[in-house]
């Protein structure tokens, strides 16, 4: 057998991100690795239900042996055979991120020999993970792009801490081609929308408006979605920004003992950082696209200071495959990656 990369979980931002990446590389590059100190610099280290949720998956569609694949475990042997494609369910089992667990095999899945379905269940919108609506607009356009045809919708909202959502993804796999976004282009329209499931109407009205007075929006530019009461208690509020050449979505969400005015101003705030910044790819989306640039070996893009998520994505990408990567500052908060 090769002998399994080492890898430190407590490098960097030492939360799950290292593991889904190791994850997703291993199975593209047939390299087993070995990873320690899970999620170290987190509250509760090791396996929580979602991320062992990444694990199950990943072996599922590579036919992987994993050693240390349970709750709470902090030390995982991940050794993978072919990546395949087929038909797939996987619950997470609480309200933990779907989205997440999606984002570790998706790109494994996009260059399988035959197309997938999958479907997922738990969490759909979850703070601190990216949520089906920034998935829906802003990534997966950008990787059907690249050639691959990935298709998601919702059948049912999933917020913490009820979960209970579902979602299913179709997958075609191609070839991955590179992709530059150097400019954003013109900003076309700027919209909000506040979801809630099982609150009062009058808490998206008052996101709204605060919305509208900060980024100076028009009535025909805020919508209010209202999901059944069984999905929630939920609220989250988007801000979409249309640009030439993509769309990002920002979020936030509300909570217990937060005011609705707080959850509009941080998702109006960085959308103005955003716009002001005049930059193509914001923080998120920039660690996002670094796994499948680098396997599409070509591309790079325009972007704002990057996150210690994106630094330490970078290194775990270097650990598994030989491509160049590359981080030059352009101006105060702007910087260009590239890759291949």
């Amino acid at each position: 057998m090769i002998t399994p990369l080492l890898i430190d979980g407590s490098q960097g931002e030492g939360g799950g991100q290292i593991l889904r990446s190791s994850l997703a590389l291993s199975i593209l590059t047939g390299r087993p690795f070995r990873i320690f100190d899970i999620r170290a610099n987190r509250p509760k280290p090791g396996l929580r239900r979602q991320h062992l949720t990444c694990v199950l998956a990943a072996a599922a569609i590579s036919g992987a042996t994993v050693t240390g694949g349970v709750l709470d475990s902090r030390d995982v042997t991940f050794v993978p055979k072919e990546v395949r494609g087929g038909d797939y369910r996987f619950d997470v089992g609480s309200a933990g991120s779907t989205m997440l667990v999606l984002q570790t095999i998706l790109t494994p899945l996009m260059t399988a020999t035959a197309p997938s379905t999958i479907t997922l269940e738990g969490g759909t919108h979850n703070f601190g993970a990216p949520p089906f609506p920034f998935l829906a607009k802003t990534f997966l356009p950008l990787i059907n792009r690249m050639g691959p045809r990935v298709e998601l919708r919702i059948d049912r909202a999933g917020f913490a801490p009820r979960g209970g959502g579902r979602a299913v993804v179709q997958i075609t796999p191609a070839s991955l081609k590179p992709l530059h976004l150097q400019a954003r282009g013109p900003v076309r329209r700027t919209a909000a929308r506040a979801t809630i499931a099982g609150l009062p109407r009058s808490i998206a009205e008052r996101e709204l408006q605060l919305i509208a007075r900060v980024l100076k929006l028009a009535a025909h530019d805020l919508a209010i979605e209202e999901l059944p009461a069984d999905q929630g208690p939920g609220n989250l509020v988007t801000v979409d920004v249309e640009s030439e050449h993509l769309t990002e979505v920002f979020t936030a969400f509300g909570a217990k003992g937060i005011e609705a005015e707080e959850v509009a101003r941080d998702a109006a705030r960085q959308a103005k950082r955003y716009i002001d910044l005049d930059v193509p790819v914001d923080e998120h989306l920039a660690d996002q696209l670094l796994l499948p640039l680098a396997l599409a070996k070509g591309g790079g893009y325009l972007t704002g200071d990057l996150s210690l998520h994106a630094t330490t994505n970078i290194q775990t990408l270097r650990q598994f495959i030989d491509v160049p990567i590359a981080v030059r500052q352009v101006a105060r908060h702007q910087n260009e990656v590239r890759i291949g």
